[in-house]
């Protein structure tokens, strides 16, 4: 694997979100990891190590707040963009106490998502350029 590769941890419930996220990210040159919840994502980041994590909020077995509380402990620089269905979402807020970079909007209006995934694209390329060299 190319060791300028942003690696993205996508953590969702969602199957269809999270499988067409996968596919946008991979379909863009960006190596995925996908987890279903809040547990697997913490496991995770700690394993793989990843440059960027794209965090849903409301996930079973460990919501994305306590998931991002926990990454928090071992990695204080990670950015964290938060992914929620809902703009006024008060575990957003809950979530920017432990730093988060950004919130992704899921939405459903095709235009609104294609418009969302340009943004997010924006800021995995501003990221790329960001990224520490060994």
């Amino acid at each position: 694997m190319d060791e300028n590769k942003i690696k993205v941890l996508v953590a969702d419930d969602e199957v269809d979100f999270r499988q067409v996220m996968t596919f946008w990210l991979e379909s863009r040159g960006y190596p995925v990891i996908a987890v279903s919840n809040g547990e697997e994502a913490v496991q995770a980041a700690e394993k793989e190590k990843p440059d960027i994590v794209l965090m849903d909020l409301r996930m079973p077995v460990a919501d994305g707040v306590e998931a991002i509380k926990r990454i928090r402990q071992f990695d204080q620089e990670i950015p964290i963009i938060i992914i929620s269905a809902y703009v006024d979402d008060p575990k957003a807020k809950e979530a920017m106490v432990y730093g988060i970079s950004g919130v992704f909007y899921k939405g459903k209006d095709f235009k609104d998502f294609q418009e969302r995934l340009s943004l997010l694209d924006s800021a995995l390329r501003t990221h790329k350029k960001l990224k520490r060299q060994p």
